[in-house]
């Protein structure tokens, strides 16, 4: 039976109960730091073991074990710019250079890249000219996040008192938000019940931002910037929408939507390659670059009759049903058991 180790921060060490090939070590270091580059290997080292899998794109450049490494997104190698970091110049210019070079180190260093989508792998490929075989796509699971508590309770709690679409998520511009307001504005210009957009999201610097632009487009009406929400009062708010709206310009995957469909609503989001692989015909497209588009799906399912609403709903659920945490771990333990093959050319 193989042994396998996992490195864990104080405040997860606890929460996990593994079975007895697996063995837990306290690793108090913050991601992104100097510390992670410097001590992580040390620690890697005293485990010694045959292959090491990184969960994101920041492997220590000083790292010479065999690794696989998991890259979810190249979202900061087209996010780029002020507007999207609340660092200083000066410090986002140093940060940017260092995550370019950790990056690329990941990419060319690593025996196998795996992916959460074809849409991520083929930009890899493009930015980085490696071969489609070094990287292995492997979906995501998604677990239904079960609504439990009084509906009427809930949405009073959130003074949610009108029908209403919602996003969950954060606020970062790549989010495309803003786009999403004017929808709401528009969509709400001529009807007589106006229509909610109930937007979930952690208290952040962008938040903030948010807010104030909903204020300048005097949008407050029609607009709830809800904070965190637990998940089983957001499995209330996402069974009881029109829709979940996801606008987004860039993804690696798009878990938020397969729960809101699990939740039993729809999931309405933007035409861009990594929605159309993960949802294929199961949600409502738009083009995220105008709000005039966005505007015409909300109509659209204002306007659906209940039967063709529920069939959609029961067709995208037994869609959703696919995607299993099982099933990636299972193809997840293939990739390991490929590298280490190579490694010891059985």
């Amino acid at each position: 039976m193989s042994s396998y180790y996992i490195l864990l921060r104080k405040k997860y060490f606890s929460q996990l109960n593994l079975p007895s090939n697996w063995n837990k070590v306290l690793t108090e270091i913050p991601h992104y730091s100097f510390n992670e580059q410097r001590l992580l290997p040390k620690i890697i080292k005293e485990v010694s073991p045959d292959l090491t899998h990184f969960l994101h794109f920041n492997v220590p450049v000083s790292f010479r074990g065999k690794f696989v490494v998991t890259i979810h997104d190249l979202l900061m190698h087209k996010q780029k710019g002020l507007e999207a970091t609340t660092l200083s110049p000066i410090k986002y210019f140093v940060k940017r250079l260092g995550y370019k070079g950790v990056f690329a180190f990941a990419v060319r260093r690593s025996q196998m890249i795996i992916t959460p989508s074809n849409a991520v792998k083929d930009e890899i490929i493009e930015y980085y000219k490696i071969g489609g075989d070094k990287i292995a796509v492997i979906h995501e699971g998604v677990d239904a996040l079960p609504p439990r508590g009084d509906k009427k309770r809930i949405l009073e709690k959130f003074g949610i008192n009108l029908p209403y679409f919602i996003y969950t998520g954060n606020a970062y511009p790549h989010k495309n938000l803003k786009r999403a307001l004017e929808a709401s504005l528009k969509l709400n210009k001529k009807r007589k019940e106006p229509v909610l957009f109930v937007v979930v999201c952690a208290r952040s610097a962008f938040t903030e931002k948010l807010e104030k632009l909903v204020d300048e487009m005097g949008a407050a009406k029609y607009i709830k910037l809800l904070g965190f929400v637990p998940d089983h009062e957001l499995g209330i708010l996402y069974k009881n929408s029109l829709g979940f709206l996801f606008p987004s310009l860039s993804e690696g995957f798009g878990l938020p939507g397969l729960e809101a469909i699990l939740c039993g609503t729809l999931t309405l989001c933007s035409n861009i390659p990594v929605f159309k692989e993960t949802y294929e015909d199961v949600a409502i497209y738009f083009d995220p670059f105008s709000s005039s588009s966005i505007k015409k799906m909300m109509e659209e399912v204002l306007s659906m009759v209940p039967e063709a609403r529920a069939n959609l709903i029961k067709k995208a659920q037994k869609f959703a049903r696919r995607y299993s945490w099982d099933k990636m771990a299972r193809t997840t333990l293939k990739v390991y058991e490929s590298c280490v093959s190579l490694r010891s050319g059985q």
